[in-house]
């Protein structure tokens, strides 16, 4: 028991002798958990997808969608989009095409660029359901959100253009 509290005493003066005080240990424990709270506030988070096939990924990004995309030395692909971090594609042998939008392209003019895509042989998806419907060229308008239409790469991962204005 003495020694237990010889123990408390040397803790207190050790605490008091290094400039630890109750107050202190308390801004220092707030301020650490801040930090763990806030840890990746400003991390430069990325974003990635699975294909089946990395060089139709490629040559589908680059050359239908025209986005610049950089070979990556462990044998995936970067897409690199201006005004935002790289997104990442890896090969994945047993890939299943994701059932959500993976990569939204915002453009200004929807039509346009539903145009221009149609023309390099994008085939917009078409839906008549009682909470989605689109248009014969695969536009959702009105629908509660933007104007937007969702297309598949050649992995079947479903991507979108969604009108800005």
């Amino acid at each position: 028991m003495i020694l237990s509290r010889l123990g408390l005493y040397f803790a207190a003066y050790a605490a008091g002798y290094y400039g630890f005080n109750q107050l202190n240990l308390t801004v220092r424990s707030h301020e650490l958990e801040k930090r763990k709270r806030f840890m990746l506030q400003n991390s430069k988070a990325f974003s990635s997808f699975s294909v089946d096939d990395v060089q139709k990924a490629k040559d589908f990004y680059q050359g239908v969608l025209g986005i610049e995309v950089k070979d990556n030395p462990m044998g995936l692909i970067e897409l690199v989009i201006s005004g935002s971090a790289n997104v990442l594609l890896y090969p994945k042998p047993n890939h299943v095409p994701a059932t959500f939008t993976v990569l939204n392209f915002p453009v200004e003019n929807i039509d346009q660029a539903a145009d221009e895509l149609i023309a390099k042989g994008i085939k917009f998806e078409i839906y008549n359901e009682a909470y989605l419907k689109t248009d014969s060229k695969g536009i959702s308008r009105g629908n509660g959100g933007p104007n937007i239409a969702w297309f598949r790469d050649p992995a079947g991962n479903i991507l979108s253009i969604l009108e800005t204005a």
